[in-house]
């Protein structure tokens, strides 16, 4: 079991990110597309920190209860979008929406699974389906350097916000981890619910 939450770990996270290079690829953007970064292919993603060492430091240390990680983030050229500010936060946003669809999906299979009577397969189902969740929403934080962080800027236009979130946006998401996981916990417990229908 904990080898396939690590396998789902680092391809969830994959996905995550070829999802980026793909939506910076429609939107003008090739850079990730001529460095090779849209495709499944695990040596072109793995971070060694990211991908293998962070989450099996964490493994070990929560007896398995908590497994996170990520992968080499894909370079994009804000530079060659049309509308940057836009762009970038449709292009951020491509990486969390990879994982709720996976989830989605996922989450559709228990249901039918539950509805024919065949249990067996849940269990793996179901980490598919955390794990993407919190993928998708750790991702969705508004602090730099998160995918949230774009979003939060197109949508909120203040110079003086985006200075001060690019400056101490690092040290305000170490904080947010220890003391905001009250928050993240309670969505994801509900959203696996919503795509279950079972209790996490």
């Amino acid at each position: 079991m904990a080898i396939f939450r690590f396998i789902i770990l680092v391809f969830s996270a994959i996905l995550h990110e070829v999802f980026h290079g793909y939506a910076a690829y429609r939107l003008g953007d090739d850079t990730a597309y001529k460095m090779g970064r849209i495709t499944l292919n695990p040596l072109a993603h793995i971070d060694p920190i990211g991908s293998i060492l962070l989450p099996l430091f964490l493994y070990f240390t929560s007896n398995g209860a908590f497994v996170f990680g990520w992968a080499k983030p894909v370079p994009y050229n804000p530079f060659k979008l049309k509308n940057i500010r836009r762009d970038s936060a449709i292009l951020a946003f491509a990486g969390p929406l990879a994982n709720i669809l996976i989830a989605l999906v996922f989450g559709i299979l228990i249901r039918l699974f539950l509805f024919w009577g065949l249990s067996s397969i849940l269990p793996f189902f179901s980490i598919i389906v955390v794990i993407n969740l919190v993928l998708a929403i750790f991702n969705l934080i508004p602090l730099p350097p998160l995918d949230g962080s774009k979003i939060l800027f197109y949508f909120f236009h203040s110079k003086e916000l985006e200075i001060f979130l690019n400056r101490y946006g690092l040290f305000l998401l170490f904080l947010f981890l220890f003391w905001g996981q009250g928050i993240i916990f309670p969505i994801i417990k509900i959203l696996f619910y919503f795509f279950t229908g079972l209790s996490f």
